[in-house]
């Protein structure tokens, strides 16, 4: 099946380009804003709510959204989702596009192998699956058992197999269920033997691991303290706790809190031996402490090993007393050090691996040997290393992309990777660690022909002439005659790297002539501490211009033009999309902004609950920040009578790490200052959270709306079948 293109009907164009002509006079402070859409949006009442930040005023006349569980807030989203359902249900290639998905995503797709014990793990889809599933193996020659099929936890879908954790003998594994897309999980234990369930359940925890003893007798793990009600407080910082199995969890010791003002959290971690437990401590995303129990000490008391807060440390692997740690410490490009429990000042530290220019994005022990995963201009580069530091081998990688894999026990001597690029969706390689010979594991199979792509590297100038480098995904045919549809995806914070990685969604808008562009914007991690650093909070502004100047670039070398563009980002992309439209609108003719952060000033506010992510964007309450957020926060900084570019934003109710308020306040305003008839539509999915767990048949009915609404606001061809 395919979609055939069509030129749309003049009146269409017409308005767009007006629109286009508009929006550039209207970056002129002298030129009158464009009339107000004429289009009947659903009411939204506003409220007199003013606060004072720092002696400056600011309205927020939608604050009453943040009352989600509110019978008014409910109906309102009732009455958005009501104009904006139908809406979409009726764009002419939504169902064309919601069959070509259905098609595409029909493919078998296996996880990378991973070893624990004698056995071998692996997730599975058969294709259409809403979940996939996991499997267990003696053998990689025999065919493997069914250990956990999460397709079986709920009828819809929407309960999710979140993580899991092996026991050090891989006779039990604690897996993880998350209901709705929520980032609260319950814990249960599987035995792996029988497959069958243990009486054991764990709640309050969102994000924490689990560490197993030797003897597989029960494990640490992180949950949140309960408050009056009995409910699990994430206002609180976590707490470790140990539970025994066959007990109930109130009866798991505490063994490990923070008593700190500070939003401090702790998660465990044991030595290979188990000797020591490991209580990571974060409160951001550039440092963090690490502080050591050694276990095989009666009454032995918590030891800081790293307590400066002054760089990022990991602790990779421990051989004894020694400590194999990645660290960002005097390496803003990261390197390994080994370091003695008990001699741990600096001085006495031992370096491993030595910074490069490139950045070590992720670092692994297999085997006695190092597996550090380099990105070079975002793209993977494996070196192998001994145990003492010596340099082995350059890994021979099959082709150019993102590697990901490397796991198992230190004395396992096999291992397994994935390379993954734009256009292939991850071959699975064997690791022989003694030969260092590498064999083709599993291929995968997609459901259609893309060997007519290309991915190209582009580097092109920001506003503050920094160099950044971009992927663009096209048919080798393309011309560069301006007329493409370009879709410019980006993220750029946390020190996310984004490298190439396929996805089902851009093949089905590659197949229809579109292009695919992923800026590597500041913020990010693909090059180090200081890339990072250099798009946060006063520097945020660097991340939106990095992004716009993409755009820009696109346009002057004639992969495209601003009727012909839009954007794309999730969760800080949502913000990053939502800036740029409002900064540069007449750059953009489609804005796709999805479980944004976009409430700048309140993000980090108890009803948000994401105070941690004050080290990327700073907090209101700084009065330099302040004036920083203040300048770009989307809800603050929309113009009325502006023609903005066609948007549908995007969230889920039960997303509770964004909480979707934003995106609903950011509905509101920009409803309500739209000045042209492109259209703000918020589309808010019930049973979902920020995306992940998010079933097979719900993303596809997500990516069909938004594919359908770039084809018609981008002025392409109405759909039909051949």
């Amino acid at each position: 099946m395919k979609l055939r293109l069509r030129r749309l009907t003049a009146g269409f164009t017409v308005s767009l380009s007006v629109g286009i002509m508009v929006l550039t006079g209207c970056s002129q402070m002298n030129v009158e804003p464009v009339p107000t859409s004429q289009i009947d949006y659903p009411p939204t009442r506003t409220s007199n709510t003013i606060d004072m930040y720092h002696g400056v005023q600011v309205a927020d006349p939608y604050r009453w959204l943040e009352q989600m569980d509110s019978p008014e807030v409910q109906e309102w989203i009732r009455n958005q989702n009501q104009f904006s359902n139908p809406y979409l249900q009726e764009l002419p290639t939504r169902e064309l596009f919601k069959q070509r998905l259905t098609t595409l995503w029909n493919y078998e797709r296996m996880s990378t192998p991973f070893r624990k014990g004698s056995r071998y793990f692996f997730y599975r889809n058969d294709g259409l699956q809403n979940q996939s599933v996991l499997y267990v193996s003696e053998d990689l020659n025999r065919p493997a058992r069914v250990l956990i099929d999460p397709n079986q936890f709920s009828t819809d879908g929407t309960v999710a197999l979140s993580r899991i954790y092996l026991s050090s003998k891989a006779n039990y594994v604690a897996y993880g269920v998350s209901d709705g897309g929520s980032d609260w999980v319950n814990f249960k234990v599987r035995s792996v033997n029988t497959g069958e369930d243990l009486d054991t359940f764990i709640s309050g925890t969102k994000f924490t691991n689990l560490a197993w003893l030797p003897d597989e007798s029960g494990f640490f793990y992180s949950r949140y303290p309960t408050n009056q009600d009995g409910r699990a407080d994430d206002q609180q910082p976590v707490q470790i706790y140990f539970h025994l199995l066959g007990t109930p969890q109130e009866r798991d010791i505490l063994v490990y809190g923070i008593d700190d003002e500070r939003p401090i959290n702790p998660y465990p971690q044991l030595s290979n031996d188990g000797r020591f437990l490991i209580a990571n401590l974060w409160e951001g995303y550039f440092s963090n402490a690490v502080h050591v129990l050694n276990r095989s000490i009666e009454d032995a008391q918590w030891q800081p090993l790293f307590d400066d807060w002054d760089a990022l440390y990991n602790v990779i692997a421990t051989d004894g007393n020694i400590f194999y740690v990645s660290t960002t410490h005097e390496a803003p490009t990261g390197r390994v050090i080994a370091v003695d429990i008990n001699r741990p000042e600096p001085q006495h530290w031992q370096e491993i691996i030595p910074a490069k220019e490139t950045t070590l994005d992720s670092v692994s022990y297999v085997g006695g040997r190092f597996f550090a995963n380099y990105l070079k201009d975002a793209q993977s580069h494996v070196e192998v290393y001994s145990a003492h530091g010596r340099h082995l081998r350059t890994l021979d990688l099959p082709g150019i992309g993102s590697v990901q894999g490397f796991t198992g026990d230190p004395e396992h001597m096999e291992t397994f990777f994935t390379l993954t690029t734009f256009t292939q969706p991850g071959n699975i390689y064997h690791y022989d660690i003694a030969t260092g010979r590498t064999k083709l594991h599993h291929s995968t199979e997609i459901n259609t022909d893309l060997a007519g792509y290309v991915t190209e590297q582009v580097f092109y100038t920001s506003k503050d002439g920094t160099r950044v480098p971009m992927f663009i995904v096209r048919h080798r045919d393309t011309k560069l005659d301006s007329s493409n549809p370009v879709l410019l995806y980006g993220y750029g914070g946390f020190g996310v790297s984004l490298t190439p990685s396929f996805s089902v969604a851009r093949t089905a808008w590659l197949e229809q002539g579109g292009i695919v562009a992923i800026p590597n914007l500041r913020g990010g991690g693909e090059y180090g501490d200081a890339w990072h650093r250099a798009g946060t909070k006063l520097n945020k502004q660097n991340v939106f211009d990095d992004f716009i100047a993409a755009a820009e670039y696109l346009i002057a070398q004639g992969y495209t033009q601003p009727s012909k563009l839009a954007i794309q980002g999730g969760s800080n992309g949502g913000l990053l999309v939502a800036a740029a439209m409002l900064q540069r609108p007449e750059l953009f003719a489609v804005a796709l902004p999805a479980v944004g952060v976009l409430d700048m000033l309140r993000y980090h506010t108890p009803s948000a609950n994401a105070r941690a992510w004050s080290s990327d964007f700073g907090l209101s309450e700084n009065a330099d920040e302040f004036a920083a957020l203040l300048a770009y926060s989307p809800v603050h900084n929309t113009r009325r009578g502006i023609c903005y570019p066609a948007t549908l934003i995007t969230t889920g109710d039960h997303d509770d790490r964004v909480v979707p308020w934003h995106s609903y306040k950011f509905a509101a305003v920009l409803q309500r200052d739209q000045g042209c008839d492109n259209p703000v539509l918020l589309r808010v999915e019930t049973r979902a959270g920020h995306g992940a767990g998010t079933p097979t048949w719900m993303a596809i009915e997500q990516i069909a709306d938004q594919w359908a609404f770039m084809h018609k606001y981008l002025g392409m061809d109405e759909a039909e079948k051949e």
